[in-house]
């Protein structure tokens, strides 16, 4: 960049001082370094708060005034984005804000300044790319790591990326970004000739979904999440908006976390384990140090595959071909349902209704609007590809909800925005509304001429310069920030309001023929410092431009999107928010071209197996049929997964059909059934970990995920922990026992993986197996530092408080931070006692038991068999050899091996390996060629996940979705169904008649 132009330079240097040396910016949450320090974070907001004020004084981390004066080049990371050459600097920037500092702040003898943060960050960036090189040279020679880089919002990627892995597109037709008409276009060398992948093992999405909504995230991203059992996502939420900082999480997807799990097939980790191995502890101490109000909450979020959480289907290769079939009438109602929590506070009223407890947050942020009608099309297209609907059975999904979406009166704005909505489903391909087909448009106003006129067409609207310059002045002193804008078509009584604009500033060049009208357009290179328009444009139903008034009576208008913080602008642009109209007619500042519909799918009736062929699961009995989903009568929550299987084998149809045998059910892991009749078994798998229901006959327990907690799962050889995080132990820093002040963060760091809840059940003595697990690695932790009065120890036998057995033992040589998860984790080798070994070490063995060195811990009823599925899953997560083809997990395709007592629940392939930790202490040594190096950590709550339910003013009518808290009445006949009036119920009696137990 110092080679730049002197002019260019010069004006890239004077963007930089104006940035930098204006007044301290007190948006600057310190938070978002102080957070880096992990369970220290009480230590570091004072000092990060210094660093932060001298970075935006002097644009730099020195604080050495030597240094500091000899500081003369630009950082060019800041002066290109896609605005163009200058200075562009999110206002809470942080260089230092990527790093970790927990070891520096639980290390340190001293006082830490803003000094030592910037020294120990260039250290650790040194040793990351030390490590990244390390890693590159595993890679075999014919092997090339490839890094593709593009510069686009990132939703337009994956929306490009999706249309090349469905259809073979180069170009989808998705401008890069807002204020671009330059087309994200794929490169043929990449993904033609190199194959270029277009589905990922991993994707990560930063904190996007604090501006584009978690389900735009989910409905971007999961098409392209490869279908493998270690695919996952990351999301992360960041801003907090009030209400409950803790639970707000599941608010966010508008709908159950277990429905749309089922819906996508994605789930987070921890809402199914109850548990997460990443500590958020920090985020719930600045929680209450701000009185349940912090400036941010961080929340991060790990999805995957629903059913790649079972290790038995893992092993047996038994996942599901095809997927789960809901009611068509249950379906439409939940989507209406999540369509009207999406949508229903555009209207003020509801707005003021809903954030009654956090109503200075929800107005400040509500110009940050994330769903448009144009998303929930594309939300709907999703769920219909993933659950593979045919037509038939999809055109009842949507009869059923929009007959609601049309009946519904409590969301006024809506009548304005349903053309939106209808023009997307047409365009998507996911619906055509009846009137596009019964209603032919005459080719009058601006269709005159046309050889044929679509169902949509795109409006393109050229707003002059001079307007817009206005607007920025009006918005500037109405200190509105950012307001969102919409088109409008506004007749003499008609109006409607389209949000899915794009616009960038340029000149529209009108094209092709007065029958078959095309534009293009010429962007202005030097943007918002300009002189060209800015064009807007958007697609809507073309019968609105003639169908509804005259096309002399419409105007087309760009506006600002009314919201509790632009209201004030009303005063300047009218009660309509008007920035620029012109007349329909206007064809200097008005262009109608033809808008296409882009490729969609069609689905037939799912065929063929409903297990994969190569699967090693027991199919004895006949086939398993598909597995049918009912929701409750909310049409809300998941009340029952249900799969029959057709009787081939002609010894069970004898014994079944008249000798009267009684099917038995048993769980055999998360997601699989065995039935077993007449001497015959079959293993039924589903696409969710069940619960077994008593419907007849002896059932047995436990049930989902309690079946087997801490899964190992993989294909082949490769196999990890799936809801505990690997970790590479010696990259780690190491716990200095010694540090300053240790028992003032350590003990409550560790403590706090109980939530309220499992507190109050110990306490109480209450029977939870995850929460004596819980309590075991407490006792671990704190007794290996000593933090809680005596000596540390670090040897550790595990007792069965049933059976008072021990043939489990932990050795722990260091405790290390763990600084991506912030928490802090015992690196350790387990030694698992069996008959085989005992004559081994036996010698050796009693004198470590019994010389005094050795803590015992009583593991609570029921615990030894769960901390047996526990140590497979520790050792996964931080194992740096490879299993073998003779691994016990694949010959026997099991993983644990065994729950028994006196019997290693681990393969044989890590025994002995990496073991050099253990020859740190002089008695341990004979033990290293017979143990497992693990990785033991906390596990904490799953904050939002702790009381996820309903809420009683969350039921609604049956009929018309109506909600309300007591007016609501029950079907006297089965109870269930609740209906707002008798006339509600009477329309919905020939429908509910079949199924009302009356």
């Amino acid at each position: 960049m110092q080679n730049l132009p002197s002019s260019r330079l010069a004006a890239v240097r004077e963007a930089f001082e104006n940035i930098f040396k204006q007044p301290f910016n007190t948006q600057v949450d310190p938070m978002t370094s102080a957070r880096a320090a992990g369970p220290l974070f009480v230590r570091s907001p004072l000092v990060v708060a210094d660093h932060v004020k001298n970075y935006w004084k002097t644009g730099t981390t020195l604080s050495d005034g030597k240094r500091l004066a000899l500081a003369k080049f630009l950082n060019p990371t800041f002066a290109y984005s896609l605005l163009g050459e200058g200075c562009t600097v999110h206002y809470s920037s942080d260089p230092l804000s990527s790093f970790h500092f927990a070891a520096l702040f639980g290390n340190s003898q001293s006082n830490v300044r803003p000094a030592d943060l910037v020294t120990y960050a260039q250290t650790e960036f040194a040793e990351w790319c030390v490590a990244f090189r390390t890693s590159l040279a595993t890679f075999p020679h014919t092997v090339t790591p490839c890094i593709r880089l593009c510069l686009s919002e990132a939703t337009a990627l994956c929306r490009s990326l999706k249309e090349f892995r469905e259809v073979g597109t180069l170009n989808a037709g998705v401008p890069i970004s807002q204020y671009k008409t330059q087309l994200l276009r794929l490169s043929a060398e990449e993904y033609v000739r190199d194959q270029a992948p277009a589905t990922f093992n991993v994707i990560e999405t930063s904190n996007l979904i604090d501006h584009i909504g978690l389900l735009n995230v989910l409905i971007t991203s999961v098409p392209l999440l490869s279908s493998g059992l270690s695919s996952v996502l990351y999301t992360e939420s960041l801003h907090f908006r009030g209400g409950d900082a803790m639970k707000g999480f599941a608010d966010l997807l508008y709908a159950d976390i277990g429905t749309i799990a089922l819906l996508l097939d994605v789930c987070p980790t921890d809402y199914l384990s109850g548990f997460t191995s990443r500590s958020n502890t920090h985020e719930l101490i600045s929680c209450e140090l701000t009185k349940g109000a912090p400036a941010q909450f961080q929340q991060v979020t790990t999805w995957k595959h629903v059913a790649s959480c079972d290790s038995e289907l893992a092993l047996r290769n038994g996942r599901l071909r095809l997927p789960p079939v809901l009611d068509t009438r249950q379906l439409g109602t939940l989507l209406f349902d999540m369509y009207h929590a999406i949508f229903e506070q555009e209207d003020t009223m509801t707005f003021w209704k809903r954030n009654q407890a956090n109503l200075l947050k929800a107005v400040a942020s509500s110009n940050l609007v994330h769903y448009m009608r144009e998303g929930f099309a594309m939300l709907l297209k999703v769920v219909r590809q993933r659950l593979r609907i045919p037509n038939e059975q999809w055109t009842e999904v949507m009869d059923r909800f929009l007959a609601l979406e049309e009946s519904d009166r409590t969301m006024p704005m809506n009548t304005v925005n349903r053309n939106d909505l209808y023009a997307h489903l047409y365009r998507q391909g996911v619906y055509t509304v009846e009137y596009y087909n019964l209603n032919r448009v005459p080719k009058i106003g601006r269709f005159v001429g046309w050889d044929n006129v679509p169902p949509v067409v795109r409006i393109i609207l050229s707003v002059p310069r001079e307007k817009i310059r206005s607007f920025e002045t009006k918005s500037r002193l109405a200190k509105v920030i950012t307001p969102p804008l919409h088109c409008d078509i506004r007749g003499a009584w008609s109006h409607n309001i389209f949000h899915a604009v794009h616009i960038a500033f340029g000149r529209v060049v009108p094209v092709g023929t007065k029958s078959n009208p095309r534009a293009l357009f010429e962007e202005d290179a030097e943007g918002w410092k300009g002189s060209l328009p800015l064009v807007a444009s958007f697609c809507l139903p073309s019968m609105l431009l003639t169908n509804i008034e005259p096309p002399d009576n419409l105007v087309v208008c760009l506006s600002v999107k009314c919201t509790m913080a632009t209201g004030q602008l009303a005063s300047s642009l009218g009660m309509e928010l008007c920035i620029f109209s012109a007349s329909l007619m206007d064809e200097e500042h008005v262009l109608v071209v033809p808008e296409s519909v882009l490729p969609s799918p069609e689905f037939e009736e799912p065929l063929g197996p409903l297990i994969r062929p190569n699967s090693t699961l027991r199919e004895h009995i006949g086939t398993q049929q598909a597995v049918h989903i009912e929701l409750d009568e909310q049409c809300e929550l998941v009340q029952s997964l249900a799969s029959k299987v057709v009787i081939e084998n002609p010894d069970v149809k004898r014994d079944f059909g008249s000798a009267g045998a009684i099917p038995q059910v048993t769980q055999l892991s998360p997601c699989c059934m065995r039935l077993s009749v007449a001497g015959y078994t079959q293993d039924m798998v589903f696409p969710f970990p069940v619960v077994i229901i008593p419907v007849a006959g002896p059932f047995l327990k436990p049930d989902g995920m309690k079946q087997n907690p801490f899964p190992i799962v993989g294909d082949g050889k490769m196999f990890h922990a799936w809801n505990i995080h690997r970790l590479s132990l010696d990259r780690l820093p190491v716990l200095d026992p010694n540090a300053l002040r240790l028992n003032e963060w350590y003990n409550h760091h560790v403590a706090s993986m109980m939530s309220p809840r499992e507190r109050q059940m110990r306490d109480e003595h209450q029977q939870d197996v995850l929460m004596f697990v819980k309590d075991t690695i407490h006792s671990i932790m704190v007794r290996t530092t000593g933090t809680q009065g005596g000596p540390a120890k670090r040897a550790f036998a595990l007792h069965d408080a049933e059976t008072d057995n021990c043939d489990t033992f932990l050795f722990i040589p260091d405790v290390r931070y763990d600084l991506p998860s912030h928490t802090m984790v015992c690196d350790g080798y387990v030694l698992s006692l069996t008959d085989e070994l005992m004559p081994l070490i036996k010698r050796f063995f009693t004198k470590l038991v019994l010389g005094g060195d050795m803590e015992h811990i009583r593991v609570s009823a029921g615990a030894m068999k769960a901390w047996k599925q526990l140590i497979p899953a520790f050792a996964e997560r931080c194992r740096t050899w490879e299993h073998t083809e003779d691994c016990e997990y694949l010959r026997r395709q099991q993983a644990p091996l065994t729950l028994e007592p006196d019997a290693d629940p681990l393969c044989s392939c890590g025994r002995g390996q990496d073991a050099d930790g253990l020859l740190k202490v002089e008695q341990w040594r004979k033990y290293a060629s017979y143990v497992t190096r693990i990785a033991l950590s906390p596990l904490f709550p799953a904050t939002y996940a702790e009381n996820v339910g309903r809420a009683p003013e969350a039921r609604k009518c049956a009929m018309c979705r109506e909600s309300s808290v007591t007016g609501l009445k029950a079907c006297t006949g089965c109870t269930k169904i609740r209906y707002c009036s008798q006339g509600c119920q009477k329309k919905d009696w020939p429908r509910h008649k079949a199924q009302c137990k009356a």
